[in-house]
């Protein structure tokens, strides 16, 4: 029993860890899953080569983490409240082509970090960007204002009915 309240805790612990280190840090891998995934290995490798002389310890562990994971998502379907506080939730972090420094700064992301994410996408000046939202899982969302053939935004001037 030992195993599984110190498996919980530990889950708890990466969890808060990982909610505040950021959802910007890794894009593809959440953080989190990256943090699961390494421990996980890490557990089972010490029944393996039994270091703690126990595999059944190592099962334990990583089921005890495996029936907290699968909790959290149920809890996640049944009562949608809870999203925010164990997803997060998307933030705007470019309006009107201005970026919008204190959301950067709360998600500890530069704004070199934006632009190079901008020019991922194709993007050539952060002003030809209406919208950008910071997605929960990491991902920047880019919205891109509509510009004519001579770089002014906005719609096209009706062609001459005569």
């Amino acid at each position: 029993m030992e195993i599984v309240v110190r498996a919980a805790v530990v889950w708890v612990f990466l969890w808060i860890i990982t909610r505040a280190v950021g959802r910007s840090t890794l894009g593809e891998l959440s953080t989190f899953q990256l943090i699961l995934f390494v421990t996980m290995g890490d557990m089972v490798q010490q029944g393996v080569t039994q270091q703690d002389y126990s595999v059944t310890g190592s099962l334990l562990a990583v089921s005890t983490f495996a029936v907290i994971t699968v909790a959290v998502s149920y809890a996640n379907q049944r009562w949608r409240p809870l999203l925010p506080i164990t997803h997060g939730v998307p933030m705007v972090i470019v309006r009107g082509g201005e970026p919008d420094l204190k959301a950067l700064n709360g998600e500890r992301m530069s704004v070199n970090d934006l632009f190079a994410a901008a020019r991922e996408q194709g993007i050539k000046r952060i002003t030809d960007v209406e919208l950008a939202v910071l997605e929960a899982n990491g991902k920047i969302s880019f919205f891109v204002q509509e510009r004519d053939d001579d770089g002014e935004s906005g719609a096209a001037d009706p062609p001459d009915a005569g």
